[in-house]
């Protein structure tokens, strides 16, 4: 059974529907990208997939349970499972790094003082972040903000770790970097990990699996693991967004498209 399905699931703000017939699998294990141009509904799929926006219609499904139909008792349990790496961090400013990835630990575990301790410097130690955890968030630069963001959503060692653009705002260096963390948390832990983005390098350096969204036609067009996609693929939306259009009049496709 897959970690994670999609059946049928449409998305609108209001009347205006944003993807709709969506359906897929997120299998155990799995790096899954969400990918697609700006606008396509990237984001919002991950707020449906994490709970934060119900669905105009269609479903979410956790193993066997349905997100939107589960009770309160078994929602609550979904949410213990998944950890979330917002694309700015999301840390709270005037708290420490300690503090902040202490705070799920203390809220949702029964763990000692002294065990939150240990399992706060752990997970800085997971992430490179060994003995800055008195810092400040603006103390530290925008690709430690990262990873100290991907700590704190480690802190419950969830089954699922949902990532939102994580590369956004980073040099290539610090970009790199969080890729081979996300492949090291894959291959340490097991952890099936759900990573929204539109970087080409992230893309192919780390995706297993994942889904192509398409802005107009509002739907999914394309899915599989990229590199087979960029292969495979005929269709001039999937390789353009694949290979920023360098790949499209090799393919047969008109040059107006190396334009765009």
């Amino acid at each position: 059974m897959p970690h994670l399905s999609v059946t049928d699931l449409t998305m609108a703000y209001g009347e205006r529907v944003i993807q709709e017939h969506l359906n897929f699998e997120v299998e155990e294990g799995a790096i899954f990208i969400i990918m697609g141009g700006s606008g396509c509904g990237k984001s919002t799929l991950l707020r449906h997939l994490v709970g934060l926006k119900e669905p105009l219609s269609g479903g979410v499904f956790y193993g066997p349970t349905s997100l939107y139909d589960a009770s309160s008792k078994e929602r609550s349990a979904i949410m213990a499972r998944i950890g979330i790496l917002y694309q700015g961090g999301a840390l709270f400013s005037s708290m420490t790094l300690f503090e902040n990835i202490a705070l799920p630990l203390q809220q949702y575990s029964d763990y000692s003082r002294s065990d939150i301790y240990d399992l706060v410097m752990f997970k800085l130690s997971l992430v490179g972040l060994s003995g800055f955890e008195a810092h400040l968030p603006a103390e530290i630069s925008g690709g430690m903000k990262k990873r100290a963001g991907l700590a704190r959503a480690m802190a419950l060692d969830p089954d699922i770790l949902f990532f939102d653009e994580p590369s956004a705002g980073l040099d290539p260096i610090s970009a790199r970097r969080l890729d081979d963390l996300i492949l090291e948390l894959r291959a340490s832990f097991g952890t099936t990990i759900v990573v929204v983005t539109h970087e080409l390098a992230s893309i192919f350096a780390i995706g297993t699996d994942g889904v192509f969204l398409d802005a107009d036609s509002r739907t999914m067009i394309a899915s599989g693991n990229p590199t087979e996609l960029l292969s495979r693929s005929t269709d001039p939306r999937v390789i353009r967004f694949l290979t920023r259009g360098e790949m499209c009049s090799e393919r047969g496709e008109t040059k107006e498209w190396k334009s765009l």
